[in-house]
């Protein structure tokens, strides 16, 4: 069964990574966490370079024991992480 999980202990581990931000030209390159329940965050990268951005953040969630799945919102939405706890 899956445990209960935080965005903010998702946002510690993305921390070294600079997180994404609006300005009056776009998104600046970054990520961004967003609670999906008691057991889920998801991880987005704003601006471009979205596919390299979501790899990185993967490999570093996951070297940091968190179950990672990548996954496209429906219709063909945007590219994101759904992280959960093992």
């Amino acid at each position: 069964m899956a445990r209960i999980i935080r965005a903010v202990d998702i946002d510690a581990v993305l921390e070294p990574y600079p997180p994404s931000e609006w300005t009056d030209e776009g998104w600046l390159p970054g990520w961004r966490t967003a609670q999906a329940g008691r057991r889920q965050v998801n991880v987005f990268h704003d601006g471009p370079g979205e596919a390299a951005g979501l790899e990185r953040y993967r490999l570093e969630l996951q070297a940091a024991g968190y179950h990672v799945v990548a996954d496209q919102q429906p219709g063909g939405g945007r590219r994101r992480l759904h992280i959960t706890r093992p």
